[in-house]
């Protein structure tokens, strides 16, 4: 097994992730419309980098398992919207929203850095098709980073001067 692959089944793992937590934390916030409909959508960009790595890793003859990108259980999600309708009032719903909203912007700052460094193996390595996997993958991540710093500064001032 190449470093190359090593990168791409932590790219896997790390994209995995972001996508739960996009998922966990709309879910956990749907009064929050907006934090609930792009959380939404932007976790779609994570769980489509995940089939491409799955695609790319297979075209190398390295076998990861698409399983890993399904969502939330449906028990763990009901349970999630349910604790989320109950909690919407109370105060601590704003500090909890900007703590996963922290938690967020450091996970996509992560898979960033990934991106980052599979890139530049790729082209030291000049390994085309992952460097263009790479390449067309990061965006959206950074985009993922931004919407969440963008989300702290609208909701940081709210929820800390109330």
């Amino acid at each position: 097994m190449s470093k190359i692959d090593l990168v791409l089944r932590e790219l896997h793992r790390s994209e995995n992730s972001l996508a739960r937590t996009l998922l966990l934390m709309a879910d956990r916030h749907r009064a929050e419309h907006e934090v609930f409909h792009v959380a939404r959508d932007i976790a779609g960009w994570s769980q489509e980098h995940v089939e491409r790595i799955v695609a790319c890793a297979e075209r190398r003859g390295l076998h990861i398992s698409r399983s890993a990108s399904a969502g939330a259980p449906a028990v763990v999600e009901r349970v999630v919207q349910r604790a989320s309708t109950a909690v919407t009032s109370r105060p601590e719903t704003g500090l909890l929203l900007l703590a996963d909203l922290r938690r967020l912007h450091r996970k996509a700052a992560g898979v960033s850095l990934d991106w980052e460094v599979l890139a530049q193996a790729a082209q030291a390595m000049k390994e085309r098709d992952v460097f263009e996997l790479a390449s067309s993958c990061h965006p959206q991540t950074l985009r993922q980073m931004r919407w969440a710093n963008a989300q702290l500064k609208v909701h940081a001032p709210q929820v800390i001067a109330s």
